[in-house]
């Protein structure tokens, strides 16, 4: 793999590197997905109320525009109250031709990258216990009461998980934060990182991330990729990521 070496080429790569992964949530949750002229859509039923989990990637704006009410239809047979649909900044009439079907823009994440080799890893925490542990069931409920789901609405993964690589941080023998590490060809991924309230405010999250980035450097990963919340942000710019652009997340729910 050749790194990006300029913005446009950045933000493809980020979005290239997330229809594997949300393929690989649906289907390790009890879902599927739904694929067509480009378009990757995981449905996961199991948790019908939550977008980020039914959520759209596409390659193609003319594509995606001409599969809304497809998709609706898809995700209405499925159960699904709540999809969403991640589109750059720059597609303005997709995000115009979503609004029109009834869709609202419901966040705006940003898409950060950067070379691994570039990473500015921070200083250790003595009292920080990190451990790499495949313990899924704890990153689920790590992340519920994290970001405040109700429980369950965070399905745990099963199966095949040999791409995914999960980062616990313990303080006084008590796990209070999680990261995941996605490997697609040579780019890291990085998600579900996520933070306990008692554990907040002394960069546990960071550590956690350097740690993960050091081993995908040596596993020989060459750059890394996320989506980026305003909670998170500060953090990714800290250890080296860069902005490549506005992901919005148009969002289409069910009324109750």
């Amino acid at each position: 793999m050749t790194v990006p070496d300029d913005g446009a080429a950045w933000l493809r790569l980020v979005r290239h590197s997330m229809p594997p992964f949300w393929t690989v949530l649906a289907e390790s949750t009890g879902g599927r997905v739904w694929r067509e002229d480009g378009i990757t859509a995981a449905i996961v039923p199991g948790s019908p109320k939550r977008s980020f989990f039914n959520s759209v990637l596409y390659e193609d704006a003319e594509s995606l525009t001409a599969s809304i009410g497809e998709l609706d239809r898809v995700y209405a047979e499925a159960g699904v109250e709540a999809w969403t649909v991640w589109v750059p900044e720059a597609d303005v009439a997709v995000a115009q031709a979503l609004e029109e079907a009834g869709h609202h823009l419901d966040a705006t994440p940003r898409a950060m990258a950067m070379p691994i080799g570039d990473l500015r890893a921070p200083e250790t925490d003595p009292e920080l216990e990190i451990r790499e542990e495949a313990d899924y069931e704890l990153v689920s409920s790590l992340n519920e009461v994290a970001y405040g789901f109700a429980p369950g609405e965070f399905p745990v993964m099963r199966g095949d998980l040999s791409a995914l690589r999960i980062y616990l941080g313990s303080i006084d023998e008590e796990t209070v934060a999680c990261a995941a590490a996605f490997t697609h060809g040579s780019d890291c991924e990085i998600t579900f990182v996520a933070v306990l309230p008692e554990g907040r405010g002394r960069g546990i999250s960071g550590r956690l991330m350097a740690r993960a980035l050091a081993d995908a450097a040596e596993q020989g990963l060459e750059t890394t990729t996320l989506q980026a919340t305003k909670l998170g942000y500060p953090v990714y710019v800290k250890l080296g990521y860069a902005d490549h652009g506005e992901l919005q997340m148009w969002e289409r729910r069910r009324a109750d």
